[in-house]
């Protein structure tokens, strides 16, 4: 009987191509898994906040003293203690680093040139520890300047100024060692009295740092007047220039500028009250200043004309001193403080009755009708007299002789007022009596009542129901002003509806 060789595992093509798949794909697992920490590796999680990320991913290596310790697993945006949005980034430490205490810290480092960037852990001194799952501060997380962002402070005009710059250092150190060395020789003996003036400028009471902010707000005051302050100093070295042509004299004036300033302050504080009010003044008259353009073209000829006038002035003066003259001899006079006296009482008597008799005249016009009208019944002629005469003869006749009328002897026999009685000619007659018409209403409109609307056939409130005519101090109603009378007293003046003396119009009545 023969026996077979017994086959070899590697002879089978189907095993061998199962193993290198298994192979295969384990390998790729683990090189996938390597990025979050290879698997079966006990770890310790910790997150940290930074307020830059500075381009950091998930993957990057965390080290310690150049060995890798850990992986970074995750990073996402976060809210900082005060108030910023920064970044919380997640790591994965290997148990065997061992615990890491709670004063470490974690920087964020280039790995590269080209951005690849690593955590590095310095670990702290405390006997305390991070738990798994603890959060490390933020003030324990360092964002070091990196070599780009000190790049990017170069631009184009920092690099050429820093060119200008190191060719003008060059220049001026060109050629000038001996000078250098002189300077380092004396640079000692300068410190030495620098450092007492620098500890009194650095002192807080000697406000170094108001005194630039003073110069620039200065600065920024004369820029304005940049070239006026330019032709300052060219005028001043003129003077300067002149000055040193007589150097007596600016010692000699230098030697007096003391006590001349001492002098001066003494004065200025006694002219004091006379610069403010003079600030005040200059206000005024700047006021007065601007209205100049407006006003000279008809000032000059008034002072044109004043000049002319002004010139027979001393032919008026010697006149007028006898006039002074006599007046200050009348103010002296005993008798005239009684004249005085006697026109102030005199004054406070007519003020009254002008208030209430002025409106007559100023709003109504009734001086001015009354006069014209006797004036014209006194003057106009007829051939048996005046009109007036005329009007008299001419007065209506009653049926009844005894009847009271202007044209009966019933005036003189009857008490009674006429009263409309039938009438042989012209027209019947009735009493027209009114005392005190108004000329104004309370608050100043006209209201002339006199001789407006004829006379109403009843204005009597205590009279019999029988008897007709007008007898009421006042007709109801406002009458308004005149033909030639004013809407209302004019502004300024005062006025009365009724006397302030005598006898006053019942309330009723008014």
């Amino acid at each position: 009987m023969i026996r077979r060789p017994a086959s070899s595992i590697v002879a089978n093509p189907v095993l061998v191509g199962a193993v290198t798949t298994l192979v295969v794909v384990v390998a790729v697992f683990l090189s996938y898994s390597a990025n979050k920490g290879l698997p079966f590796v006990p770890t310790t999680e910790l997150r940290f906040l930074v307020d830059n990320g500075a381009n950091l991913l998930p993957g990057n290596e965390v080290r310690e003293g150049g060995y890798r310790i850990g992986l970074v697993t995750e990073m996402e945006p976060a809210r900082l203690p005060d108030g910023q949005i920064g970044a919380e980034v997640r790591l994965k430490l290997d148990e065997g680093s061992g615990p890491i205490p709670v004063d470490s810290t974690f920087s964020l480092r280039p790995r590269s040139v080209l951005g690849l960037k690593y955590v590095e852990l310095t670990r702290g001194r405390s006997a305390r520890t991070f738990a798994d799952g603890d959060t490390v501060p933020a003030r324990q997380a360092r964002f070091p300047v990196e070599l780009a962002d000190l790049y990017e402070v170069y631009d184009e005009r920092t690099r050429t100024g820093s060119r200008r710059g190191l060719q003008g250092f060059g220049d001026a150190l060109t050629g000038r060692g001996a000078s250098l060395n002189l300077a380092i020789q004396d640079a000692p003996r300068l410190l030495g009295h620098l450092e007492p003036v620098a500890r009194s400028l650095a002192a807080p009471g000697t406000q170094l740092g108001r005194l630039f902010e003073e110069l620039g707000d200065a600065a920024r005051t004369v820029a304005p007047v940049a070239r006026r302050y330019r032709h300052q100093f060219e005028a001043a070295g003129d003077v300067f220039e002149a000055w040193s042509r007589s150097p007596e004299a600016l010692a000699a004036t230098i030697d007096k500028s003391g006590p001349t300033y001492e002098v001066a302050a003494s004065s200025l504080r006694r002219q004091r009250p006379f610069l403010t009010r003079f600030a005040r003044f200059s206000g005024a008259v700047q006021e007065a200043a601007a209205t100049l353009p407006r006003t000279l073209p008809r000032i000059i000829p008034a002072l044109e004309t004043g000049t002319r006038v002004q010139r027979r002035a001393p032919q008026l003066n010697e006149p007028l001193r006898e006039t002074l003259s006599a007046v200050d001899r009348l103010s002296r006079d005993p008798v005239t403080s009684v004249a005085f006296r006697g026109l102030a009482d005199t004054t406070r008597i007519l003020n009254p009755v002008l208030r209430f008799v002025g409106p007559y005249i100023t709003v109504c016009n009734y001086f001015n009708y009354a006069w014209t009208h006797a004036g014209e019944h006194i003057s106009e002629p007829d051939p048996t007299g005046t009109s007036q005469r005329v009007l008299l003869m001419q007065a209506s006749r009653t049926v009844n002789p005894t009847a009271t009328s202007l044209g009966s002897l019933g005036t003189l026999s009857n008490n009674k007022p006429a009263n409309n009685e039938p009438v042989l000619t012209g027209v019947p007659y009735a009493i027209h009596s009114q005392p005190y018409p108004a000329a104004i209403t309370t608050d100043g409109r006209a209201d002339c009542e006199g001789g407006q609307r004829g006379y109403l056939e009843r204005v009597m409130r205590y009279g019999a129901a029988d008897r007709k005519g007008a007898v009421d101090p006042r007709t109801p109603g406002v009458q308004g002003p005149t033909f030639t009378g004013r809407p209302e007293v004019p502004q300024g003046q005062t006025f009365t509806r009724t006397p302030q003396f005598g006898p006053k119009v019942p309330e009723e009545l008014d």
